[in-house]
């Protein structure tokens, strides 16, 4: 059986990275997708999705040094059920209103060109050596 899930999107916050007790690098952070569509009566509705994301060894390092709050990312990993439940870690929004993240450990992390308020960027394909939108809330 495998496993594979690639997403493009922007990062939500800066990433944070910390190390394992046996210190190995770890870095987090959330990447928002977005899509925009019209419903069959002509509404527009834009719908964004939540990843947290979490890179290990070298890779870590490099995202943690590199990667910023609006910077564009393809992340390439396999997803991981929350333990509890299995499925997606479900909250509530500030609103009142539900909502769902996604986890996925990080095989291979793409830097984009680009990205808020950026004419280009630092653009770099990180190989398998591992273990948003700014209006949106960040539920993490």
């Amino acid at each position: 059986m495998y496993q594979q899930i690639t997403i493009v999107g922007y990062l939500g916050r800066d990433p944070e990275m910390r190390f394992t007790p046996s210190g190995q690098a770890v870095t987090s952070f959330s990447v928002a997708t977005s899509r925009s569509y019209t419903t069959n009566a002509g509404q527009k509705v834009d719908e964004t999705t939540w990843f947290r994301i979490s890179v290990w060894g070298a890779q870590a390092e490099s995202c943690n040094q590199y990667l910023k709050k609006g910077s564009p990312v393809l992340v390439v990993g396999r997803l991981r059920p929350d333990p509890q439940s299995g499925n997606p870690r479900i909250y509530t929004r500030n609103d009142g209103t539900p909502g769902a993240s996604f986890e996925i450990n990080a095989q291979n992390v793409r830097f984009l060109p680009g990205g808020r308020g950026e004419s280009g960027g630092y653009q770099e394909d990180m190989g398998d050596d591992a273990g948003g939108p700014e209006d949106d809330e960040i539920p993490f």
